[in-house]
């Protein structure tokens, strides 16, 4: 019961972190946007995005904790447990003084990845941004194994609260420093100390309340072999998402500038949003997935029976969430980033649909991620998103030479709609003990209740001036209530139906 409570209460949080972190962005971005302007926008942007590309280096090991402490859970192994701990803590302090290393010697050698693409100003603040960024991200990796601690101890409600303290305080605190003319450099100072804070309260969390336990010695050489080859193949798929999500950034400003940058950040940015209202469901679903591999792993007829459910289940909630989400972009995403980030960004809104459309398909799928890692098959994933990242990389440059941002974000949508959609759905049929064709005949069937609020959209953009606050205001709200008119009557079933309804009451009850 406490287990249920905890996932429960941990989904309900996720979705208030992430709604607050939507509201919170989307009423910060425009002043941050005006008081920084174009040019140092788009030079964070790309700083950041640099040093994200550095969290490369955790080599995927943060994916395979989870997996190794359930199996030590069942065994009943708290020893186990503890020299697991202190591995991960070991291993990634080593990380994060590679990381220093590298973002130092990138600090003084930023030409090698702007080349002229920035000019003496904006070198000089980028060093600054970069040294910040390098800090935190140093001390990020050792104090992550806290993170993944808490996660696989299902401890789902305090980790979101952490989450939900970082999303409200940093906008708060950072509004007037920008107003106070500190520009990019106090903005990153305030998101360093935050980080820094929500992560030692996690560390406190761990040794006063969870009680665990840290040995330094001891070490089994065949573990540590196993989780190296485990997160070998993780890697590559964190290789991959950072050339999808940032090494774009780093090609525009090479090409085009920062000023490009900063148009691309913005679609980006709505393309976050998207992306977090799928993760926000499937990350509650890590340890159950491991824990159903190993209970079911003898009996394979079993394990693809409770795989499918689960993957269809959790499939069919996101895909009605990310279509609300997708189809109210496409409708009014135009007019909003008009509004939301000022005139001159009006290729963002080409840029989030290049992103969000074809991203539906994985992202309605995504649990099938940790299905691969605990059946440990994330090898094949791994092969074909490294073959995807190599061809993204090449048509991204080829096409931002000749349409700018909007070309890289054509090379990224192309990879991902050939290596995300198709590719992985023929593997997940054949290789991870999933049905497919069930997890299709299922959106297929959710996917009439589109139509009414599909044609609402279309009337909407056809004869409503929607470049009107009022009138955008309103349309959204409107567009909103026939969509959920609509999936309620024709595209969902008796448990969202009671999921939905039980969540209702329990808010009108509170």
């Amino acid at each position: 019961m406490k287990h249920h409570n905890q996932l429960r209460s941990g989904s309900l949080l996720t979705y208030v972190q992430m709604t607050l972190n939507i509201i919170v962005s989307i009423a910060y971005t425009p002043f941050m946007l005006r008081i920084l302007g174009k040019s140092e926008y788009g030079l964070y942007s790309t700083v950041a995005s640099t040093i994200a590309i550095l969290s490369v280096l955790s080599l995927g090991f943060g994916g395979s904790y989870v997996r190794y402490y359930i199996l030590y859970r069942k065994e009943k192994a708290d020893d186990k447990i503890a020299r697991l701990n202190g591995l991960f803590l070991i291993v990634f302090s080593v990380i994060g003084l590679i990381a220093l290393a590298c973002g130092l010697y990138l600090t003084l050698h930023l030409e090698m990845v702007f080349k002229t693409g920035l000019t003496d100003a904006e070198y000089h603040t980028a060093r600054i941004l970069m040294l910040l960024l390098t800090a935190n991200l140093a001390v990020s990796f050792p104090m992550s194994v806290f993170s993944n601690i808490i996660s696989a101890q299902e401890q789902f409600v305090f980790l979101k609260a952490t989450e939900i303290l970082r999303t409200v305080v940093s906008p708060l605190v950072t509004l007037p420093v920008l107003l106070a003319g500190y520009g990019s450099i106090g903005m990153v100072v305030i998101t360093v100390t935050i980080s820094v804070l929500v992560d030692v309260l996690r560390l406190i969390y761990c040794f006063g309340k969870l009680h665990i336990r840290v040995l330094f010695r001891g070490f089994d050489g065949a573990v540590l072999k196993d989780i190296a080859v485990f997160s070998g193949f993780i890697a590559i798929n964190m290789v991959v998402d950072q050339v999808n999500n940032n090494l774009d950034k780093l090609i525009i400003t090479r090409f085009c500038g920062t000023a490009a940058t900063a148009v691309y950040a913005v679609g980006q940015q709505l393309h976050t949003y998207f992306i977090s209202f799928s993760t926000a469901v499937s990350s509650m679903f890590t340890p159950r997935i491991h824990q159903l591999v190993q209970d079911n792993k003898d009996d394979k007829a079993r394990l693809r029976s409770v795989l499918t459910e689960l993957f269809v289940r959790v499939g069919r909630i996101q895909f009605l969430i990310l279509s609300l989400v997708c189809t109210g972009i496409i409708f009014f995403g135009k007019p909003f980033i008009y509004f939301w980030a000022g005139p001159g960004y009006d290729d963002a809104y080409i840029i989030v649909l290049l992103l969000i459309i074809p991203g539906m398909v994985p992202l309605t799928q995504n649990l099938g991620i940790e299905m691969q890692r605990a059946q440990n098959l994330h090898k094949y994933r791994s092969i074909i998103y490294g073959a995807m990242a190599i061809g993204n990389l090449a048509i991204s440059i080829w096409l931002c030479r000749y349409l700018g941002a909007i070309g890289c974000a054509i090379g990224t949508a192309i990879a991902v709609a050939l290596a995300n959609g198709l590719v992985m759905n023929i593997f997940y049929q054949r290789r991870l003990n999933i049905d497919v064709t069930v997890f299709w005949k299922n959106i297929g069937r959710m996917a009439l209740g589109l139509l009414p609020p599909a044609a609402c959209g279309v009337l909407m953009m056809r004869f409503i001036n929607l470049y009107s606050i009022p009138m955008l205001l309103g349309g959204i709200v409107v567009y909103t209530a026939i969509y959920c008119a609509s999936v309620w009557l024709l595209s969902m079933n008796g448990y969202e139906k009671a999921l939905v309804g039980g969540m209702v009451r329990k808010v009108l009850r509170k």
